[in-house]
Formats: C-alpha cells, structure tokens, sequence
C-alpha cells in the first residue's frame, strides 16, 4: 500500500470507459466557451465535476463581474462525479463513534449533520433550478450479512439518538430484525437492516445543470485543456499563479483545485496525501422476478470485510428499475490494495467486473430474482477514479504557505455527500468578509479543512486510507 500511494496521477487518461450517465454527452460536453484561452481570470478553478462547478457558480453568485474560468482535462463532468453509482446516501452511523473518539463529540455530530444537509440541499438545489437529474429522495437500506456489523451498527446509531436526540432527521435511523429485512426487502439472507434517509439522481446531469447556470452568469468552460503544471510568482505585492495547459497559460490570483485524485499531479506535496483508488460501477436489468419500474428504496449490502452500493432507475424515468451497482473491490487480494494508486479509466478489473456482474441475484434470492431479462442482464459497465485522504476526511480550504491556492478534493468516495457544502464553504472562506467566515466556522467541520498540520500526516497504509470509522465497519469501495 505504501508503494501504491507513491505513484504519481499523471494526467487523467484519453477515451475512458463511458459511464451509463454519459451516454449520450451532454450538449456542452465538448464547449470551450471561448475559442482562445483567456491569458488571465480573476478565478481559475481546475476540475469541472460537482466541486468544480459548485465553486464556480457560487463565486459567480458572489461576484457577478468577476471573470472566472473552469479548466477540464477531458469532456464536462468526466472525472469521479460523471462516473459514480447516483446515490447520494451519507451512512453516518458508519463513521459516527470513531469520529467522536478521534475528532470529539461536537465535531462527529457537526459531521453527520453536515452530510445528511448536503443530501438535502443537493435534491431541493435541483428542484428549485429545474435541472433534470432524475432527482428521487427516498429511504436507503443496509443490509447487513455480518454479525459484527449488526451488533456496530446498532450501538453507534443507540450513540447518535443518544447524543444528537431523537428528533435530529441526521440521527433518525429504523433497525430492522433478520426477519422483518428479508421479507421488506427481498434480502432471504440478510441478519438485519438499517433505513435511513438518502436519494438518487444523475450526478452527470446534475452537474452538467450547474455548469449551465454559472455559463449564464459568465463562466468561461474550457474543455479538453488539462492543467498541466502550475507554479506562482510575486507581482505588485501580490501571487501571481500560472496554470500551463496544452494551448498556453492561464494566469490569476485565486486558483482553485477541484482535482480528486489527479491532485497530486499539479501540488507534489500532496502525494500520498490524496491517493487515487480506481473503482467500478454495472447497469444491469433486473430479473424478471424483480420490480420492473425500480425499488422504493435504494441499497448497501454490508459484508464482513466490504459492501456494494445499489440503486434503481425510479418509475417514469428513462430505463426506469435498472440496476446500478458498484464496489466489489473486497473480492480483490488484500482488500483491492493494487486498485489505490490506479488511475486508468479506459480499463476494468476483470475480477471486479466477474463479480458485479454476477452478485445481485444472489443479494436478493435466485426466488426473488426470477429468470434474468430476455435481452440480456448487463447494460453497461465503467470505471472512475476517486480520491482517498490520508485521513479518511476532504481537504477544503486554503494550501498553507501557498497564497492564492485554494483545494477542494479527496472525498473519499463520498462526494454527493459533501461536495456541495463544501464549495459553499470553500467560497465562504474565499470571498467572505469577517462575518461570513465566522459564519462558516459555526456549521463547516474543521476537521476537513486543509491544515498544515494535516499535510504533515503521511499515508502509513491501509488504516490511513479509510475513513474514520471504516476500521470497525470494513473497507471503503464506494464511487
């Protein structure tokens, strides 16, 4: 694992597998707003995915005559968040008890409260807007084939109702016996359950709505132009940073790096500090035993060393009740240890892709199941690099002793739970006056603020690579 964590990301890869969410692109996926790229911007961010995009229209929001420009090495919304499983699902019970032992109690609570508000400002932001994502708040599922999980997962959500109350919609949690799981949700084999809410949606088209509106307030998209060294320089008592892409460069005051797991491509001092980890996600249609119009909640199945992620397309949606679901890297030698390091999305993991294939008639019974589609079970299969943190936490905020760089990135496998707050704090800190930042204190976790403290924790291996909390729930695989 060490030696995974030091291989540099390079840039991402030309002609990656194309996800389920990308096919067909999107009618900007190849813009570039202007034919020249601009020789300066008042904003530069780097990375068009859910952050990128976030940052760049809340700055817009905040400024409307700032020039701001957003460079993408590949199409719009090509990286991790055009390419994970829809689920927009915070499981926080997962992580809550060891992140009181390691943060404290009001920084695990300020946590879990957090991810469970960027679910819902997520759905209500696409509602409001009007963007069509196939936004669907439901419940979520864990169906939990491991006893040592069962009995973790009943006393760490006995601890969020205790400490948090009851009525906190962050700790509100339904436990399912062995034998009210398997017959509610299709599960002949589970030992119990956990409901909470969570939600699906198209992360592609999502982000490809927000791209949109900050494009109407005045962002300049340029695609297909990969970042591919940045350095800064002094000018009139002020830093300068310079951003070198194949087409020239780009020069500005404020950077902004959204860049996951490519991070450590452009700031070296983040190697090993964000590690790319390779993941891979199957549509399928179910079996013809199955709901054909989708199910009424979404899915984890939780084992002893790992777990799967599931969603359904939601009725009246195109392809509604297919299938996807991602994970499967448990099935790997030590854990899937060869897939940290990886960046190669053009590729798949043959064992991966056997096992996802394969898994879901037996999650829910060869009964339930039924005789599989005539037209065949696998629709389409892809994989996405994510971005993994020394500390199992993003780092947001500004790059100490690095004026003017600011970084977004290393969510763990966990962005459509934290993506948008962050590109909201994240311009808080930015452009806000005093009362702003204050403000920012009060509801961002400092724990997931980038720190020169944290850049001084190495990766030490495998446990460092987790979130906190997976060290009693088993490994993170979730894109």
């Amino acid at each position: 694992m060490e030696e995974r964590a030091r291989v540099p990301p390079g840039l991402p890869r030309s002609h990656p597998t194309v996800s389920y969410w990308q096919d067909p692109p999107a009618d900007i996926a190849d813009l570039r707003t202007t034919a020249e790229l601009p020789a300066k911007a008042d904003y530069v961010v780097v990375g068009s995915g859910i952050s990128g995009s976030f940052i760049a229209y809340n700055i817009l929001c905040k400024q409307p005559e700032a020039s701001v420009v957003i460079l993408e090495a590949r199409q719009a919304a090509s990286g991790a968040t055009g390419r994970n499983g829809g689920h927009t699902k915070a499981a926080s019970y997962r992580s809550f008890v060891d992140h009181e032992k390691e943060l404290g109690l009001d920084e695990a609570k300020r946590i879990a409260r957090l991810e469970y508000a960027n679910i819902v400002a997520t759905h209500d932001f696409a509602r409001k807007h009007g963007i069509r994502c196939d936004s669907n708040s439901c419940d979520t599922v864990d169906i939990i084939y491991s006893q040592t999980h069962l009995d973790a997962g009943n006393e760490a959500i006995r601890r969020m109702r205790e400490t948090m109350g009851e009525d906190d919609p962050a700790a509100h949690y339904r436990v399912f016996i062995a034998a009210e799981a398997r017959k509610t949700f299709r599960t002949p084999s589970a030992l119990g359950a956990f409901q909470y809410a969570a939600g699906s949606l198209s992360a592609y088209a999502f982000t490809i709505g927000v791209l949109k509106l900050a494009l109407s307030k005045g962002l300049n998209l340029q695609t297909t132009t990969p970042a591919e060294s940045i350095t800064s320089t002094d000018k009139s008592s002020r830093t300068i940073w310079s951003v070198q892409t194949p087409r020239g460069c780009i020069e500005t005051p404020s950077l902004t790096l959204a860049t996951n797991g490519y991070t450590a491509h452009l700031v070296p001092q983040m190697q090993g500090l964000i590690v790319p980890l390779h993941g891979q996600v199957v549509a399928q249609r179910p079996g013809l035993g199955m709901p054909q119009t989708g199910l009424p909640n979404t899915y984890s199945f939780i084992h002893e060393t790992g777990y799967e992620y599931m969603i359904t397309r939601p009725p009246l949606t195109p392809d509604e009740g297919t299938i996807i679901i991602g994970g499967g890297l448990w099935q790997l030698p030590n854990s899937g240890a060869s897939r940290y390091g990886e960046t190669d999305d053009t590729a798949l993991e043959p064992t991966v892709t056997k096992y996802l294939r394969d898994c879901t008639p037996g999650f829910f019974g060869s009964e339930n199941w039924g005789p599989d589609d005539p037209s065949g079970r696998t629709r389409k299969e892809w994989s996405g690099i994510m971005g993994a943190s020394a500390d199992g936490l993003p780092y947001v905020g500004a790059m100490p002793d690095m004026p003017g760089l600011w970084i977004s990135a290393a969510f763990n496998g966990h962005g459509m739970v934290w993506c948008l707050k962050a590109a909201e704090a994240l311009v808080g800190m930015m452009m806000g006056d005093e009362g702003e930042r204050r403000a920012v204190d009060g509801w961002f976790p400092r724990s997931a603020r980038m720190s020169r403290e944290r850049m001084g924790r190495r990766f030490m291996g495998r446990k460092d690579l987790r979130a906190p909390g997976e060290g009693g729930f088993g490994e993170r695989g979730r894109l």
